[in-house]
């Protein structure tokens, strides 16, 4: 393999990784968006966590989602991302089994498996931390 090629590879491997970033941004923006809508207290009480939980949730998935795709603080999200789909896996979907058909867990586990990638991952080279100062700890 020449220089030329190992470039366009790693090009193209950070691009792909920065729409797997995006994806999983654009998941939790439009998820959290809904989350301000006012019925979404009574399913917090249904799923038996407090309703004082919808705004920190909402803003988390929202502020969260923006940040993965601009690629700012992305570990730092992906931990606050983890927490929230390990609740939902074993706090609300757990009983209704694996398949999403069924109200199951087999699309968190999914988002789970590509947050713990961002979380080791970081940042990459397409992201705000690779233009900008900023200590290790938020890439």
């Amino acid at each position: 393999m020449n220089v030329t090629q190992f470039t366009e590879t790693n090009q193209l491997h950070e691009m792909t990784y920065w729409g797997i970033r995006a994806s999983i941004g654009v998941i939790f923006i439009v998820y959290g968006l809904q989350k301000f809508h006012p019925i979404w207290r009574d399913y917090l009480i249904g799923f038996g966590l407090p309703p004082e939980l919808q705004i920190p949730i909402a803003l988390a998935e929202t502020i969260g989602g923006i940040f993965l795709i601009a690629g700012f603080m992305t570990r730092i999200t992906g931990i606050i991302f983890s927490v929230i789909l390990l609740d939902a896996i074993f706090h609300i979907r757990w009983e209704k089994g694996f398949l999403i058909s069924q109200g199951g867990w087999d699309y968190d586990l999914a988002l789970f498996a590509m947050v713990l990638f961002v979380l080791v991952t970081g940042s990459g080279k397409i992201s705000l931390a690779s233009k900008v100062k900023i200590p290790n700890l938020l890439h």
